[in-house]
Protein backbone atom coordinates (compact mmCIF):
# COMPACT_ATOMS: atom_id res chain seq x y z
CA UNK A 1 0.00 0.00 0.00
CA UNK A 2 1.18 3.67 -0.97
CA UNK A 3 2.42 5.80 1.81
CA UNK A 4 0.45 9.23 2.30
CA UNK A 5 2.25 11.66 1.31
CA UNK A 6 3.81 14.25 4.28
CA UNK A 7 3.14 17.38 3.30
CA UNK A 8 5.89 19.87 3.83
CA UNK A 9 5.23 23.94 4.42
CA UNK A 10 7.70 26.72 3.35
CA UNK A 11 7.52 29.95 2.25
CA UNK A 12 7.75 30.66 -2.02
CA UNK A 13 10.96 32.12 -2.09
CA UNK A 14 13.52 30.84 -4.52
CA UNK A 15 15.63 30.19 -1.77
CA UNK A 16 12.65 28.57 0.45
CA UNK A 17 11.73 26.28 -1.83
CA UNK A 18 15.85 24.97 -2.42
CA UNK A 19 16.02 24.41 1.29
CA UNK A 20 12.53 22.62 1.04
CA UNK A 21 13.19 20.57 -2.10
CA UNK A 22 16.80 19.52 -0.12
CA UNK A 23 14.26 18.27 2.76
CA UNK A 24 12.03 16.70 0.29
CA UNK A 25 14.58 14.56 -1.85
CA UNK A 26 16.19 13.63 1.79
CA UNK A 27 13.03 11.83 2.91
CA UNK A 28 12.20 10.47 -0.78
CA UNK A 29 15.84 8.80 -0.28
CA UNK A 30 14.01 7.15 2.50
CA UNK A 31 10.87 5.73 0.39
CA UNK A 32 8.73 8.75 1.84
CA UNK A 33 5.93 10.29 0.07
CA UNK A 34 6.36 14.16 0.03
CA UNK A 35 4.83 17.44 -1.48
CA UNK A 36 5.24 21.03 -1.07
CA UNK A 37 2.79 23.44 0.77
CA UNK A 38 3.66 26.95 -0.39
CA UNK A 39 2.33 29.40 2.38
CA UNK A 40 2.84 33.19 2.14
CA UNK A 41 4.42 34.50 5.79
CA UNK A 42 3.52 38.18 6.54
CA UNK A 43 7.44 38.81 6.13
CA UNK A 44 6.72 38.18 2.66
CA UNK A 45 3.49 39.95 2.12
CA UNK A 46 4.75 43.23 2.99
CA UNK A 47 7.92 43.55 1.36
CA UNK A 48 8.38 47.45 2.25
CA UNK A 49 8.26 48.26 5.68
CA UNK A 50 11.31 47.41 8.01
CA UNK A 51 10.35 43.71 9.46
CA UNK A 52 10.18 45.53 13.26
CA UNK A 53 7.63 47.42 11.88
CA UNK A 54 5.44 44.46 10.34
CA UNK A 55 5.88 42.19 13.66
CA UNK A 56 9.15 41.83 14.21
CA UNK A 57 9.82 37.99 15.73
CA UNK A 58 8.27 35.43 13.43
CA UNK A 59 7.33 37.66 10.33
CA UNK A 60 8.44 34.49 8.51
CA UNK A 61 7.38 31.57 10.58
CA UNK A 62 4.38 32.71 11.92
CA UNK A 63 1.34 31.31 9.24
CA UNK A 64 3.78 28.45 9.05
CA UNK A 65 3.18 27.16 12.42
CA UNK A 66 -0.28 27.59 12.32
CA UNK A 67 -0.51 25.21 9.26
CA UNK A 68 1.36 22.26 11.34
CA UNK A 69 -0.98 23.59 14.47
CA UNK A 70 -4.27 22.46 12.10
CA UNK A 71 -2.38 19.94 10.78
CA UNK A 72 -2.70 21.06 7.33
CA UNK A 73 1.44 20.36 7.02
CA UNK A 74 3.08 17.81 8.54
CA UNK A 75 6.60 19.20 8.68
CA UNK A 76 8.22 23.12 8.58
CA UNK A 77 11.09 23.75 6.65
CA UNK A 78 12.53 27.02 8.47
CA UNK A 79 15.73 29.12 8.14
CA UNK A 80 16.85 28.60 11.40
CA UNK A 81 17.91 32.31 12.02
CA UNK A 82 13.90 33.06 11.17
CA UNK A 83 12.58 30.71 14.36
CA UNK A 84 12.08 33.14 17.66
CA UNK A 85 13.54 31.42 20.71
CA UNK A 86 9.98 30.85 21.95
CA UNK A 87 7.86 28.46 20.07
CA UNK A 88 4.43 27.08 20.61
CA UNK A 89 4.36 24.56 23.20
CA UNK A 90 2.80 21.90 20.72
CA UNK A 91 5.30 21.94 18.46
CA UNK A 92 9.47 21.02 18.28
CA UNK A 93 12.66 20.93 16.04
CA UNK A 94 12.60 17.30 15.32
CA UNK A 95 16.04 17.82 13.55
CA UNK A 96 18.80 20.80 12.36
CA UNK A 97 20.10 19.02 9.45
CA UNK A 98 23.91 19.89 8.76
CA UNK A 99 24.83 23.53 8.96
CA UNK A 100 26.47 24.86 6.09
CA UNK A 101 28.99 28.24 6.25
CA UNK A 102 27.52 30.52 9.10
CA UNK A 103 29.34 33.48 7.89
CA UNK A 104 28.10 37.16 6.46
CA UNK A 105 29.33 37.91 3.56
CA UNK A 106 30.26 41.16 0.98
CA UNK A 107 28.39 41.46 -2.70
CA UNK A 108 29.57 45.06 -3.82
CA UNK A 109 28.72 46.45 -7.97
CA UNK A 110 32.89 46.62 -8.19
CA UNK A 111 34.18 43.82 -6.88
CA UNK A 112 35.79 46.20 -4.04
CA UNK A 113 36.30 44.48 -0.16
CA UNK A 114 34.91 46.28 3.05
CA UNK A 115 38.40 47.94 3.28
CA UNK A 116 38.49 49.21 -0.28
CA UNK A 117 34.48 50.65 -0.69
CA UNK A 118 35.05 54.68 -0.41
CA UNK A 119 34.28 56.71 2.42
CA UNK A 120 30.30 57.30 2.22
CA UNK A 121 29.67 54.62 -0.06
CA UNK A 122 26.31 52.52 0.76
CA UNK A 123 25.88 49.57 2.08
CA UNK A 124 22.54 47.45 1.39
CA UNK A 125 21.19 45.47 4.31
CA UNK A 126 18.00 44.66 6.86
CA UNK A 127 19.73 43.85 9.52
CA UNK A 128 21.09 46.25 12.89
CA UNK A 129 23.32 43.55 13.88
CA UNK A 130 25.02 43.65 10.32
CA UNK A 131 24.71 47.32 10.31
CA UNK A 132 26.43 47.79 14.11
CA UNK A 133 29.53 45.49 12.85
CA UNK A 134 30.23 47.00 9.97
CA UNK A 135 29.95 50.61 11.00
CA UNK A 136 32.44 49.51 13.80
CA UNK A 137 34.88 48.75 10.98
CA UNK A 138 33.92 51.15 8.44
CA UNK A 139 32.23 54.45 10.62
CA UNK A 140 32.62 56.40 7.39
CA UNK A 141 30.09 54.10 5.36
CA UNK A 142 26.56 54.61 5.30
CA UNK A 143 24.15 51.71 6.01
CA UNK A 144 20.84 51.56 3.47
CA UNK A 145 17.31 49.33 4.80
CA UNK A 146 17.13 46.45 1.84
CA UNK A 147 14.26 44.36 1.80
CA UNK A 148 13.29 41.60 -0.91
CA UNK A 149 14.47 38.08 -1.23
CA UNK A 150 18.11 37.87 -2.55
CA UNK A 151 17.46 37.64 -5.80
CA UNK A 152 15.32 40.88 -5.33
CA UNK A 153 18.70 42.47 -3.12
CA UNK A 154 21.34 41.02 -5.49
CA UNK A 155 18.83 43.10 -9.03
CA UNK A 156 18.83 46.54 -5.94
CA UNK A 157 22.30 46.06 -6.12
CA UNK A 158 22.76 45.45 -9.76
CA UNK A 159 20.78 48.50 -10.72
CA UNK A 160 22.96 50.80 -8.63
CA UNK A 161 20.39 51.44 -5.27
CA UNK A 162 23.69 51.11 -3.10
CA UNK A 163 27.05 50.32 -3.67
CA UNK A 164 26.98 46.89 -1.73
CA UNK A 165 25.31 44.41 0.15
CA UNK A 166 26.00 42.02 3.16
CA UNK A 167 23.93 39.20 2.86
CA UNK A 168 24.43 35.42 4.65
CA UNK A 169 26.68 33.11 2.94
CA UNK A 170 24.32 30.15 3.21
CA UNK A 171 21.84 31.82 1.44
CA UNK A 172 24.02 32.09 -1.57
CA UNK A 173 25.59 28.60 -1.59
CA UNK A 174 22.74 27.53 -1.53
CA UNK A 175 21.36 29.19 -4.77
CA UNK A 176 24.90 28.37 -6.31
CA UNK A 177 25.67 32.29 -6.63
CA UNK A 178 29.27 31.98 -4.61
CA UNK A 179 30.67 33.80 -7.69
CA UNK A 180 28.33 37.14 -6.73
CA UNK A 181 30.24 37.50 -3.05
CA UNK A 182 33.10 39.34 -3.22
CA UNK A 183 34.48 39.09 0.93
CA UNK A 184 33.78 36.25 3.33
CA UNK A 185 33.30 38.13 6.71
CA UNK A 186 35.77 36.64 9.51
CA UNK A 187 34.13 36.14 12.88
CA UNK A 188 36.33 39.18 13.66
CA UNK A 189 34.14 41.52 11.78
CA UNK A 190 31.00 40.75 11.73
CA UNK A 191 29.60 37.79 13.99
CA UNK A 192 26.58 36.11 12.01
CA UNK A 193 23.10 35.79 13.76
CA UNK A 194 22.06 32.85 16.09
CA UNK A 195 20.97 29.78 14.20
CA UNK A 196 22.57 31.55 10.32
CA UNK A 197 23.35 29.05 7.77
CA UNK A 198 21.29 25.73 9.40
CA UNK A 199 18.10 24.77 8.53
CA UNK A 200 15.16 23.92 11.37
CA UNK A 201 12.59 20.95 10.52
CA UNK A 202 9.64 21.50 12.64
CA UNK A 203 6.90 19.04 13.27
CA UNK A 204 4.02 19.06 15.89
CA UNK A 205 5.20 16.94 19.10
CA UNK A 206 2.51 14.12 19.65
CA UNK A 207 4.06 13.43 15.97
CA UNK A 208 6.00 10.13 16.65
CA UNK A 209 6.33 8.43 13.49
CA UNK A 210 7.36 12.06 11.66
CA UNK A 211 9.95 12.88 14.66
CA UNK A 212 11.51 9.44 14.04
CA UNK A 213 11.72 10.32 10.35
CA UNK A 214 13.50 13.49 10.33
CA UNK A 215 15.82 12.31 13.22
CA UNK A 216 17.51 10.76 10.92
CA UNK A 217 18.54 14.12 9.44
CA UNK A 218 19.82 15.54 12.53
CA UNK A 219 23.86 16.77 12.67
CA UNK A 220 24.63 16.58 16.45
CA UNK A 221 27.44 19.46 16.33
CA UNK A 222 25.11 21.92 14.44
CA UNK A 223 22.23 21.29 16.39
CA UNK A 224 24.42 21.77 19.86
CA UNK A 225 25.96 24.97 18.31
CA UNK A 226 22.76 26.76 17.37
CA UNK A 227 21.10 25.71 20.63
CA UNK A 228 23.81 27.85 22.50
CA UNK A 229 23.85 29.98 19.89
CA UNK A 230 19.52 30.69 20.68
CA UNK A 231 20.39 30.36 24.62
CA UNK A 232 22.07 33.35 24.21
CA UNK A 233 19.71 35.19 22.18
CA UNK A 234 17.15 34.37 24.78
CA UNK A 235 18.99 35.13 27.76
CA UNK A 236 19.65 38.92 26.48
CA UNK A 237 16.30 38.99 25.51
CA UNK A 238 16.87 39.50 22.13
CA UNK A 239 15.43 39.25 19.00
CA UNK A 240 15.73 39.76 15.06
CA UNK A 241 15.70 43.23 15.49
CA UNK A 242 18.27 43.18 18.49
CA UNK A 243 21.95 44.11 17.59
CA UNK A 244 23.21 40.47 18.67
CA UNK A 245 25.57 38.33 16.83
CA UNK A 246 26.70 34.60 18.19
CA UNK A 247 28.27 31.92 16.73
CA UNK A 248 29.30 28.00 18.16
CA UNK A 249 32.17 25.96 16.91
CA UNK A 250 32.79 22.57 18.31
CA UNK A 251 36.04 21.53 18.46
CA UNK A 252 36.90 17.99 19.47
CA UNK A 253 35.11 17.70 22.68
CA UNK A 254 34.78 21.39 23.36
CA UNK A 255 32.15 24.15 22.00
CA UNK A 256 33.16 27.32 21.62
CA UNK A 257 30.76 29.93 21.87
CA UNK A 258 31.15 34.06 20.57
CA UNK A 259 28.93 36.25 21.19
CA UNK A 260 28.31 40.05 20.38
CA UNK A 261 26.29 43.25 21.33
CA UNK A 262 26.44 46.12 19.30
CA UNK A 263 24.90 50.02 19.67
CA UNK A 264 23.29 50.81 16.60
CA UNK A 265 25.87 53.09 15.35
CA UNK A 266 28.46 50.58 15.84
CA UNK A 267 30.32 53.29 18.34
CA UNK A 268 30.07 50.47 21.20
CA UNK A 269 31.35 46.67 20.41
CA UNK A 270 31.25 44.48 23.18
CA UNK A 271 32.93 40.98 22.73
CA UNK A 272 33.17 37.78 24.44
CA UNK A 273 33.49 33.76 24.46
CA UNK A 274 33.24 30.93 26.70
CA UNK A 275 34.77 27.34 26.25
CA UNK A 276 32.76 24.46 27.45
CA UNK A 277 33.17 21.20 27.36
CA UNK A 278 30.08 19.51 25.15
CA UNK A 279 29.07 17.60 27.79
CA UNK A 280 27.86 20.98 29.45
CA UNK A 281 26.93 23.04 25.74
CA UNK A 282 23.43 23.77 27.85
CA UNK A 283 25.09 26.23 30.15
CA UNK A 284 27.29 28.40 27.45
CA UNK A 285 24.13 30.52 26.49
CA UNK A 286 23.39 31.55 29.89
CA UNK A 287 27.58 31.84 30.80
CA UNK A 288 28.12 33.85 28.01
CA UNK A 289 25.15 36.88 28.06
CA UNK A 290 26.69 36.79 31.93
CA UNK A 291 30.23 38.03 30.56
CA UNK A 292 28.40 40.83 28.29
CA UNK A 293 26.08 41.72 30.94
CA UNK A 294 29.55 42.26 33.09
CA UNK A 295 30.43 44.21 30.16
CA UNK A 296 27.62 46.91 30.02
CA UNK A 297 25.44 44.75 27.39
CA UNK A 298 21.98 45.50 29.24
CA UNK A 299 23.02 48.81 29.07
CA UNK A 300 23.06 48.85 25.10
CA UNK A 301 19.99 46.87 25.02
CA UNK A 302 17.90 48.97 26.83
CA UNK A 303 19.23 52.13 25.04
CA UNK A 304 17.69 50.33 21.83
CA UNK A 305 14.76 48.65 22.92
CA UNK A 306 12.31 51.51 22.08
CA UNK A 307 14.37 52.72 19.04
CA UNK A 308 12.64 52.11 15.24
CA UNK A 309 14.98 49.26 14.04
CA UNK A 310 15.01 47.26 10.93
CA UNK A 311 15.11 43.38 11.58
CA UNK A 312 16.83 40.44 9.58
CA UNK A 313 15.79 38.66 6.45
CA UNK A 314 17.10 35.47 4.60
Amino acid sequence: MKKAALKIGTRGSKLALVQAHWVQEQLRAAGQNTRLVIIRTQGDQNQRASLARIGGEGVFVKEIEHALLANEIDIAVHSLKDLPCDMPEELTIAAVPERIDPRDVLCSRKGEMLDDLAGGASVGTSSPRRRAQILAVRADLRTVEVRGNLDTRLRKLAEGKFDALVMAAAGMIRMGWQEQITQYFSFDICLPAPGQGALALQTRKDNIAVIELLSKLDHTHSRVAVEAERALLSALGGGCAAPIGAIGVVQEEMLILRGVVASLDGRRVLREKVSVPLSESDRAGVELAERLYALGAEEILASISSAPMLGEAE
